[in-house]
Formats: structure tokens, C-alpha cells, sequence
């Protein structure tokens, strides 16, 4: 099996379990200039209740939360995506801890626009460049996002649900679509999508072939011009019981309102979920100590 690219890449993973998210990025430049070394993995905890004493640290109860593997668009990367969505991660921050990951891909900047360290999961032009609206194009760098995600799942999962926003709804999409067919070596539960699409690249086609059983919300906005909503509308389709929510807005990831109503609502069901999984295993673990 051919190694990830990124093996020798500086790792830096940053938790903050009091804020409910963790961030890991991965710096292929960094990885340059020490290539071949082993990685090192740098922690930065930042404990809630931190002015209590150990002992009552030590005492507290803390409740599981849903774990949720978070994935960027197109000329994003990890810590823009989670800036960007401030509201969202408020919203749900009392069921679930986000984990944000970059892409392996840097995006080249020559037109100056786009964010800082602009990241993409895949390429479908031979020029590196990346559209949604790209129809029959390839998958320049597909595999190395694939490896990538096994192996923080590997590390810092399983993960309960996938969340995604442009290409990285398109990114989960096809995950659930591969999951569905078996392919993955890894599972999640649940996704959520925000200004999610069907990739257009042609080795893409035949994951799409079949109803998708996930559970799974999906939000777009009305007024999308990157992704018009005709194209999230063709996503949907695919899932069998999709939650769906349209704000009249464009492109982003929309918390307010009916809409964030539905987040916690979804949230809350898988929450529940997670909880009554972990009481059948305690009472598994009981009934084998007897």
C-alpha cells in the first residue's frame, strides 16, 4: 500500500476541550526542511474549570460529546473554516467537539485572491485549480485527502459524524456514497452539509449510483451563485431521509433562525443516540462481570 504523502510532515494539534474543537494541520512546507524526520505531535490543552483543584478536577463528571470530523471549502484551510463559522460552533458546542483538519493541497495565490494558505482537497483541472461547476474533469490529488483522513482517524478518532462546507461537502458526500458500497476502512454515523454538490469528476461517477442510507442535514442558500442550490438540490437526492433547510442567502455556512433550530434538533437526536449507545455498553460490561 503506497504511503501517505504526508508522513513526514510537522504535525501541530491544538485542543481546546474547553471551547469543543481541536484543530490539526499538517505543514507539507515545514515538511521540507525536515524531511524524514520523525513527527512530532505538539499539545496545547486549554482545561475548562481550570480554577478548580485537581481533586475536584478529578471529581467532575464529564459528559461524552459527539465527535465531528470538520472539513473546509475550496481556498480555505482548517483555522479559517473554524473562524468563519463562530455561530455554528456556539450552536452546537453543548452536543459536539469539532475537529478541523487542511487539506493536503496548497492552492497557488497567483490571482491574489482567496485566504492565506488557500488549501484544496482535490484538483479536477490540470492546471491545480479547482470549480464545482466542473463537469468531466479529473481528481488531481483525491487519493493523498483519502489517506490523509484514515489517518486522523487513526490518530484522533473514530469520529461519530462528518461535517462539510462546499468542496468539503462535496468531499463528505462522496465519503458517505463510499461508505455505502463498503469501500471505507473506517465508519461515521451521520453528516452535515452546508453548500454541498456531486463531484463532477469522472472517476467520481460511480459512487453515485445508489441510495445512500446515512443520516444526514443539509443546508444551502437560495441566492448561491458558487454552488446554485439546483446543485445541492442534486446531492440531496441521493440520501434517503435527508434533512433539508434553505436560508435566502448565498454562500456560507447559515446559523439563525429556523435554521439553527434544525442544527439542534439534528444534534440533539444524534446526542441522544451516543447516550443510549454508552448506557447498552455499560450495562454489556456489567452483565460480563456478573
Amino acid at each position: 500500500m503506497r504511503k501517505p504523502c504526508f508522513l513526514g510532515c510537522i504535525f501541530n494539534f491544538v485542543a481546546k476541550t474547553g471551547q469543543g474543537f481541536n484543530l490539526i494541520t499538517f505543514s507539507k512546507a515545514t515538511s521540507r526542511a525536515v524531511y524524514g524526520a520523525k513527527r512530532s505531535i505538539t499539545f496545547n490543552m486549554s482545561e475548562q474549570n481550570s480554577n478548580k483543584s485537581p481533586q475536584e478536577n478529578n471529581t467532575e463528571i464529564v459528559k461524552p460529546k459527539l465527535k465531528v470530523l470538520a472539513f473546509h471549502g475550496y481556498r480555505q484551510n482548517g483555522a479559517i473554516f473554524r473562524a468563519k463559522i463562530g455561530s455554528f460552533r456556539k450552536a452546537v458546542n453543548k452536543y459536539a467537539q469539532l475537529t478541523f483538519i487542511s487539506a493536503p493541497h496548497k492552492v497557488a495565490n497567483d490571482e491574489g485572491g482567496g485566504d492565506e494558505d488557500g488549501r484544496s482537497w482535490w484538483f479536477n483541472a490540470e492546471d491545480n485549480t479547482f470549480s464545482g461547476k466542473c463537469l468531466g474533469g479529473p481528481a488531481i490529488g483525491f487519493e493523498d485527502t483519502l489517506h490523509l483522513i484514515e489517518e486522523v482517524e487513526k490518530e484522533h478518532g473514530p469520529f461519530d459524524g462528518f461535517m462539510g462546507f462546499s468542496q468539503g461537502a462535496c468531499l463528505v458526500g462522496l465519503l458517505a456514497a463510499m461508505q455505502q458500497k463498503g469501500y471505507l476502512p473506517y465508519t461515521f454515523k451521520f453528516a452535515v452539509f452546508a453548500s454541498g454538490f456531486r463531484s463532477g469528476s469522472l472517476v467520481h461517477k460511480g459512487f453515485y449510483d445508489e441510495d445512500i442510507k446515512l443520516p444526514s442535514i443539509h443546508i444551502y442558500g437560495e441566492s448561491d451563485s458558487i454552488i446554485p442550490k439546483e446543485m445541492s438540490e442534486a446531492l440531496i437526492s441521493l440520501f434517503v431521509s435527508p434533512v433539508v433547510m434553505e436560508h435566502s442567502g448565498g454562500h456560507y455556512v447559515a446559523c439563525s433562525g429556523s435554521i439553527k433550530d434544525a442544527y439542534l434538533d439534528f444534534f440533539h437526536e444524534k446526542y441522544q443516540d451516543l447516550l443510549d449507545d454508552q448506557k447498552k455498553r455499560e450495562r454489556t460490561d456489567s452483565d460480563s462481570n456478573v
